[in-house]
C-alpha cells in the first residue's frame, strides 16, 4: 500500500482493511477480543502499519486522561553510564507520579523499531541523548514534548536542551597536563558524528592553543576497547616525535589506549600520560588507576526530567550546564622527555 501525503485517518485504515471505523478503534485500542476475529484484527493492524497511521494521542490523552510515561531514548547500553541516567530520571518521575520506558537505539544511533507502533504505546514526552538522535527521528519521537540530553542548544529538536558542562571538563583535563609540562598530546576521539564529541575536539584545540610550542595530533576509533588498541598503536607507532599525553574521549578509549602503549614496549605514565572521560567503573579497575573527568549520570537524568516536567506545565525549564570535575589518579604524570 502506498502512503499518503497526508496523515491518514482511521476512516483511511478502515477503507484499506475493508472494516468500519468501529472495527479499527476496537482493534487499535486492544478492546477487539470477542468482538472481531483474529483474522480481522490482523488485517486492521496490517493496514495501520502500511499507512503509517498512529492515533492521535493528544485527544486521547484527552479522553483518558495523561499516560503519564516518558521514554528514554539512549545508545545501545554499553556503559553503566546510561544506566546511571535512567536512574535519575525514573527517581524524578517517581516523585511526580510518572513511569519512564528506557529505550535503547540498536547499534546506539541509526533506525530503530518504532516502538509508538503500538496503540498502547502513548506517551506524554520523550528524553533523548544526542547520540541516538538518528534513532528518535526514525520513531518519530520529535513530534512529542521533546528534552534533548548533550545537544547543541542553538540547534536541538527539543522544546529544552540538558548538557553536562563537558567543554570545562576537557578544560580542566588540558590544564592538568599543560601543567605537568606536556607539549605534544594526541586526541583519541570517538568516531561518532555527535555534538557531545564536537565539544571535546574544539575545546581542546582551543586550549591548547592558548600555549606556545604545543601540538595536537587526532585519532578516531569507535568507542571500544579493541578499536581504541588498534587506532592508538597506529597513532602512537607513527613518524615523527611521539606524543608524551593522549587525551581520551571516553574511558573504554582509555583503556584500548593502555593496550596500545604496553604493546609498544612503553608505560603509563612514564613514558605516556593517559586521561579518560566519563568516571566509569573501568577507570580504577585498570593500572594505573585512570585520571578521567567525573560526569553524574544521575544528576544528568534528574535535571533531563525535571526539564520535561516543566515543558509538559508550560514553565521555563532549569538553565545552566551540570558541573563536572576532574579526578587527578596515576596514569598522569610530568613527561620523561622534554
Amino acid at each position: 500500500m502506498a502512503r499518503s501525503s497526508t496523515r491518514p485517518t482511521s476512516r483511511d485504515v478502515a477503507h484499506a482493511a475493508g472494516v468500519s471505523q468501529a472495527a479499527v478503534s476496537l482493534v487499535l485500542g486492544d478492546k477487539w477480543r470477542g468482538r472481531v476475529s483474529e483474522t480481522t484484527a490482523e488485517r486492521v493492524r496490517e493496514a495501520a502499519r502500511d499507512l503509517g497511521y498512529r492515533p492521535n494521542l493528544a485527544a486521547r490523552n484527552l479522553r483518558l486522561g495523561h499516560t503519564r510515561t516518558v521514554l528514554l531514548v539512549v545508545p545501545a547500553l554499553t556503559t553503566e553510564f546510561f544506566a546511571g541516567v535512567y536512574t535519575g530520571a525514573a527517581r524524578v518521575a517517581a516523585d511526580h507520579g510518572f513511569g519512564v520506558v528506557l529505550y535503547p537505539s540498536p547499534e546506539g544511533i541509526g533506525p530503530a523499531r518504532d516502538p509508538f507502533a503500538s496503540s498502547q504505546a502513548a506517551l506524554d514526552g520523550v528524553i533523548a541523548s544526542s547520540m541516538a538522535a538518528d534513532a528518535l527521528t526514525a520513531i518519530r519521537g520529535d513530534q512529542l514534548p521533546l528534552v534533548m540530553l548533550d545537544s547543541d542548544p542553538s540547534g536541538s529538536l527539543g522544546a529544552a536542551t540538558v548538557n553536562l558542562d563537558i567543554a570545562d571538563g576537557i578544560r580542566q583535563v588540558a590544564t592538568h597536563l599543560l601543567d605537568l609540562g606536556h607539549r605534544r598530546f594526541l586526541h583519541l576521539a570517538a568516531d561518532i558524528p555527535s555534538w557531545t564529541f564536537e565539544i571535546r575536539a574544539r575545546e581542546l584545540a582551543a586550549r591548547l592553543d592558548t600555549v606556545p610550542g604545543t601540538t595536537l595530533r587526532t585519532a578516531h576509533a569507535p568507542i571500544s576497547i579493541d578499536d581504541a588498541l588498534t587506532a592508538a598503536e597506529a597513532a602512537l607507532a607513527a613518524p615523527g616525535p611521539r606524543p608524551t599525553a593522549l587525551v581520551c574521549d571516553d574511558d573504554k578509549l582509555a583503556a584500548g589506549a593502555y593496550k596500545a602503549v604496553r604493546r609498544l614496549g612503553l608505560r603509563v605514565p612514564d613514558d605516556i600520560s593517559v586521561t579518560g572521560l566519563d568516571d566509569l567503573a573501568l577507570a580504577t579497575a585498570i593500572d594505573p588507576e585512570l585520571t578521567t573527568v567525573r560526569l553524574d549520570a544521575e544528576s544528568f537524568g534528574e535535571r533531563g526530567m525535571e526539564a520535561l516536567l516543566a515543558v509538559l506545565e508550560g514553565r521555563t525549564p532549569p538553565v545552566g550546564d551540570i558541573p563536572v570535575e576532574l579526578v587527578v589518579r596515576g596514569s598522569t604524570a610530568p613527561p620523561s622527555t622534554p
